[in-house]
């Protein structure tokens, strides 16, 4: 047995079935050894980075460890990317990268790197292999921390080693013998800290819940404890598939790209229970001293971080809401409720309103919110960094059943399509769906589209479906640029070509449709939902449409209109379809 095929058959005792990855000459070892053995599937992905965000989207998933393979050099640079996705996002990933031979480590070689100093930032372990003896309890660690800490672990194997031969550590000084095998504790608080979070809750008379990816399995205990308390519950882009949208207390997502419910629901209650978030935006949180919080998570390095919280839960979300509940006192005025349903209604009128404003010559909006009553109950819907994780976030009605998610603390351009591939090939039966820029389709994700024609004809259930948002801006900065600097829109940086997605797509024997008129949006999602193969549907959007946040402060409205008198060169288109989006929702409320 070679060293490789030792990794490999440790590996799959670990309980490892796919690996995403690319090629190269310094990871051949192991390549030989995963077509020996035979056990575990391997995924050949268009890029390295690519490679990462599938198997961060297979931890987020599925809640199991994600592995990603590449050749040392270049192939372990390019990785970095998406780990980095994971480490922001706590989904515990496992890299495996090829080095060069140890012979020549410190010669200057070629393509010889200090990749366990690379790797030392995001990951959680990082080791590189010098002799056999230390296979066992190299894999044995990396596999352990990176799914007991939710984080990053990477395997640098030189080139050399991973062919000599293997034999177990003998028992003498010098060595050590690791095992496999982990399972997650009960993580609860004490009795006396649950009472303590119980006093809090239970004197608030307008009590909020901010949920994120934490809570993600406790829906069930999530809604035990809203109803008890009777709150209304936003949720951080995150956690926005761990409560369905349906529910009438559930406000939707909170900050840039949340909603006007969210919003209020921070301003007006007098206490605060945040679970499993490390929602960023820390200005769309109540006043300090406004509110009295509760805070629960797993991670005890994100307790009060964002809100100075009174009582701290270090513990499993759904473990620590089952013992919260017995301890809570159910409130019995609904109003507080009743005026968070109020709010919510009023807003999907306006959300509608918005959507099916008219634009040049398809409105954004209006792609997603035709596309969510028509997915079925079982979707997976990935959204990449961009404009278009505003529709995502706001129009995009999450159902009990469906999975959804995005590179979150790292918002990174081109997760949206290799997350969909990775999330596809983790349930081949269930229909997939990325909502993509053509900003990122540009970048990486054309590629991607690649894969999905090496592998589709395998999956149970062939519905792949990649909306591009064909607007010809990297309009998400070009906002931001109006907005938040005060700058008009700068062609030389935010102009991108247009592209013929939808023809793309022909050429690799997929569905392509070209959505130029908005009228025909809801005949396209039918078709792309009822397909026998993947599909593309390219939308000509209009770029003018604006992201509004759902609370304008002074200093955005600044320079909103400082980037109009500086002569932005759509700031006609800009203000009218402002104008109409505003007046069509005020319209329509009074109908």
């Amino acid at each position: 047995m070679k060293v490789s095929d030792f990794i490999v058959e440790r590996l799959h005792a670990w309980g490892v079935r796919r690996i995403f990855g690319y090629s190269g000459d310094g990871i051949n070892g192991v390549l030989g050894a995963l077509q020996r053995a035979g056990t575990i599937e391997f995924v050949q992905a268009r890029h390295e980075e690519m490679a990462a965000f599938m198997a961060v989207a297979h931890a987020k998933f599925t809640g199991e460890l994600g592995v990603c393979l590449s050749t040392g050099g270049p192939g372990a640079t390019h990785m970095i990317t998406g780990l980095y996705d994971a480490k922001l996002d706590h989904a515990p990933v496992l890299a495996i990268c090829g080095q060069a031979e140890a012979t020549v480590r410190g010669a200057s070689y070629q393509q010889e790197l200090n990749l366990d100093r690379m790797f030392a930032d995001v990951a959680d372990f990082a080791q590189e292999l010098s002799a056999p003896a230390q296979a066992r309890h190299l894999v044995d660690r990396a596999v352990r921390i990176a799914t007991a800490r939710n984080g990053v672990s990477v395997l640098v194997l030189p080139k050399d080693i991973q062919d000599q031969s293997y034999e177990d550590p003998p028992v003498a000084h010098g060595f050590t013998r690791s095992g496999v095998g982990y399972t997650r504790p009960r993580v609860v608080p004490y009795p006396a800290d649950l009472q303590r979070a119980a006093d809090v809750l239970n004197g608030g008379e307008k009590v909020a819940i901010l949920v994120g990816a934490g809570g993600r399995g406790a829906a069930n205990e999530l809604v035990a404890v809203a109803d008890a308390l009777g709150a209304g519950v936003a949720k951080a882009l995150l956690g926005k598939d761990v409560l369905p949208d349906d529910l009438p207390f559930v406000t939707g997502a909170i900050g840039l790209l949340g909603t006007e419910p969210s919003w209020d629901l921070m301003q007006n209650c007098d206490t605060l229970l945040m679970v499993g978030t490390g929602f960023p935006w820390a200005e769309f949180l109540p006043k300090d001293g406004k509110v009295r919080a509760v805070q629960i998570d797993i991670e005890p390095a994100m307790l009060s971080l964002r809100y100075p919280a009174a009582v701290n839960l270090h513990g499993d979300a759904a473990e620590t809401l089952k013992l919260l509940l017995p301890l809570l006192k159910p409130k019995t005025d609904g109003t507080w409720r009743k005026t968070i349903a109020s709010g919510l209604d009023s807003w999907w009128k306006k959300l509608e309103a918005r959507a099916m404003t008219a634009a040049k010559p398809v409105n954004p909006q209006r792609v997603v919110w035709e596309m969510s009553p028509l997915l079925p109950a079982d979707a997976i819907v990935t959204s990449d960094s961009g404009s278009c994780a505003n529709w995502y976030a706001r129009d995009y009605r999450v159902k009990r059943g469906q999975a959804a998610s995005l590179s979150g603390g790292l918002a990174s351009m081109g997760a949206a399509v290799p997350y969909a591939i990775g999330a596809k090939f983790a349930y081949p039966t269930r229909p997939v769906v990325a909502l993509v820029g053509d900003g990122a389709m540009q970048m990486n994700n054309l590629a991607e589209l690649i894969t999905v024609q090496k592998y589709w004809r395998q999956w149970a259930d062939p519905r792949f479906v990649v909306c591009v948002f064909n607007n010809e801006d990297l309009n998400e900065v070009t906002w931001e640029q109006r907005v938040m600097e005060g700058n008009p829109r700068y062609d030389a940086s935010q102009s991108i070509p247009n592209f013929a997605y939808a023809k793309f797509a022909e050429l690799l024997g997929f569905t392509g449709i070209y959505i130029d008129n908005p009228d025909a949006l809801s005949a396209a999602w039918h078709r792309a939902l009822a397909s026998d193969r993947p599909v593309v549907i390219e939308v000509k959007s209009d770029p003018d449409v604006v992201p509004l946040p759902p609370h304008v402060t002074l200093k955005q409205a600044r320079g909103f209109l400082s980037s109009i008198v500086k002569g932005d060169p759509g700031s006609g288109s800009v203000i009218a379809e402002t104008a109409a989006q505003l007046l069509n929702a005020v319209v329509r409320k009074k109908d």
